[in-house]
């Protein structure tokens, strides 16, 4: 099992989830089933299958969330001296066609969130900025062609 990269703040926003799955929701299912079972025939009791179908879910993503932590090393980004773009990365880029300046971090799978910005390193454009430097251009293969971006800076920081 390879070992996946994920900054300090993605590992610390997976473990608060998880913990939250563990402690809290975990506990409020065990007692909605014992409830639900309570009201008798379980063949027909809309609420037992209910709870016990919210609990698949919730044991399902525990399990991926341990998973994932379990094959994550933490990259302390703020320690990062380089003069490319690595992991970690925070990208300012120009946009050339719509002349536009957009910042990025490069962070792992499993942190990425495009309303944040934040972009994996597996994705085209993460991929596509690994190794450059400032003034670089790199082309994105998209869905509706090619998009063409400037490397304007990046910087370090957690």
């Amino acid at each position: 099992m390879a070992e996946l990269p994920i900054t300090l703040a993605g590992k610390t926003k997976l473990e608060a989830e998880l913990n939250q799955l563990v402690k809290v929701e975990r506990e409020e299912l065990k007692v909605s089933i014992s409830e639900a079972r309570e009201l008798g025939d379980l063949k027909e009791n809309a609420e037992y299958h209910s709870a016990k179908e919210k609990q698949a879910i919730v044991e399902g993503r525990i399990a991926q969330l341990q998973g994932i932590l379990a094959r994550s090393r933490v990259v302390e980004v703020s320690k990062i001296k380089s003069t490319k773009i690595v992991f970690g990365a925070t990208v300012t880029v120009l946009d050339v066609a719509k002349d536009a300046s957009i910042t990025y971090r490069i962070v792992g799978e499993d942190e990425s969130d495009s309303r944040e910005n934040k972009i994996s390193f597996t994705s085209p454009l993460g991929k596509a900025l690994i190794g450059k430097e400032e003034g670089d251009t790199v082309i994105v293969k998209a869905p509706k062609g090619d998009v063409e971006f400037e490397i304007e800076s990046f910087e370090f920081i957690d």
